[in-house]
């Protein structure tokens, strides 16, 4: 671990990495971004170095975490495949198209990195009662790593979050709190989540950066995996399903940390992917706002559940990243996103959320407008398990009654 300090990142002030300190006291609700001593970390951080390494998942990237290894849980976090799937990359039209699998995490999602570094920070800094304010995922994975470390999860969530992830978060024995949407273009979770931090002093640690700096450093160990999957090889393009920027934001730090590093010398595009109800950072970039011009989504619909953030909070750091890398972002309809489940699904056997799955139609609608090449390598995260809310994509799928007999099973087919 080569922490050199915290800069926060809207009004600059710096901060000492022994103060361990969560939310900038500015009160700006800047992120504090953590600085690295790169020098430091290139004696043991280098190709041969990590590829010797028998251990994997998180933690394989000590150098580059800011809490040290020996307070995390032991779920095995990270290290998920990533599928070169040729009959869909194929099919939509590429010749070299990889899907990176987070399905494949303890609890499901891709969410299990941020909170491993989440938790470890909470118990090495003596708290007991942690808070966070999610549409599912990342609270059933905090509830997880709670359970696993001994913490007290306080978990406030929307009112109609999905069976599954209610379910996940009862049986981890997180105390769970439905909140009802009370004023447009305001996240009733996070205000509450923000009112027991200042009144009682829980631990704040939601998937996004202004409310805890440490967790967004765990999500950037997939591009990690990443290159180091590839034989350090850049792909052209990256698809991140997107809503509060969080996912995207620790890839473009991965990506900064690497070219630090000297391990890379050129960046994949990023390319951030909203569902059409709910697009106001895609639209940003698109139309070439800044940050501080972006207002947020009054009424966010869609089947995609977990990328359903009211407002972009780590919007700062995607728009410089996608500018950096020379990305771009796009939007999916509802029928789109089905579409994508269906042909992971079908095509290569995972089953994503429709949250996890919006890369898929969102590169062929890239390719059919030019922005990507048939030639071009590119990855695609599927970053939540469909297992977590199967009603929002089988409904219209029909199961034959049963069959009592081989004339009956003949007679159907």
């Amino acid at each position: 671990m080569f922490v050199d300090r915290l800069v926060c990142s809207r009004c600059g002030a710096v901060y000492q990495y022994s103060d361990s300190p969560l939310m900038c006291r500015r009160n700006d609700f800047g992120r504090l971004d953590i600085i690295y001593d790169y020098d430091a970390a290139r004696e043991s951080f280098s190709r041969q170095a990590v590829s010797r390494r028998v251990w994997g998942g998180v933690w394989r990237y000590w150098e580059l975490l800011p809490v040290e290894g020996k307070y995390a849980a032991s779920l095995m976090e990270g290290g998920t495949p990533l599928l070169k799937t040729n009959r869909l990359g194929e099919h939509l039209g590429f010749k070299s198209f990889f899907v990176k699998d987070e399905t494949r995490n303890p609890t499901a999602s891709f969410k299990d990195r941020a909170m491993a570094v989440g938790a470890a920070k909470a118990v090495e800094t003596g708290r007991r009662d942690v808070v966070i304010a999610s549409s599912g995922n990342a609270a059933s994975s905090l509830a997880a790593y709670s359970a696993s470390l001994g913490l007290r999860c306080h978990a406030f969530v929307p009112e109609d979050v999905s069976t599954g992830k209610a379910s996940q978060l009862l049986l981890y024995g997180a105390k769970v709190f439905r909140v009802k949407q009370t004023v447009e273009g305001r996240d009733p979770t996070v205000d509450l989540m923000v009112q027991t931090v200042s009144s009682w002093g829980w631990y704040p640690c939601p998937s996004f950066g202004p409310f805890n700096p440490y967790q967004v450093e765990g999500p950037k160990t997939i591009v990690y995996e990443v290159l180091e999957q590839l034989g350090w090889s850049v792909p052209d393009a990256l698809l991140i399903p997107t809503g509060s920027g969080c996912l995207a934001a620790g890839i473009w730090k991965g990506l900064r940390d690497l070219m630090q590093l000297g391990l890379i010398d050129s960046y994949p595009s990023i390319v951030p992917v909203q569902p059409a109800g709910n697009q106001p950072l895609a639209s940003a970039i698109k139309q070439g706002k800044a940050f501080s011009d972006i207002q947020p989504e009054k009424n966010p619909r869609s089947i995609a559940s977990g990328l359903l953030d009211p407002y972009p909070w780590d919007g700062d750091a995607v728009i410089e990243g996608v500018k950096a890398t020379h990305g771009c972002a796009e939007t999916v309809e509802e029928d789109e996103i089905r579409e994508s489940v269906r042909l992971l699904a079908r095509m290569e056997g995972v089953f994503a959320e429709p949250s996890g799955a919006v890369g898929v139609l969102a590169a062929k609608k890239l390719l059919e407008a030019g922005w990507l090449d048939k030639s071009d390598t590119v990855v695609v995260l599927a970053t939540g398990s469909g297992l977590k809310e199967p009603e929002k994509v089988v409904s219209g799928e029909k199961i034959p009654l049963t069959m009592p007999d081989l004339e009956s099973l003949l007679r159907f087919l």
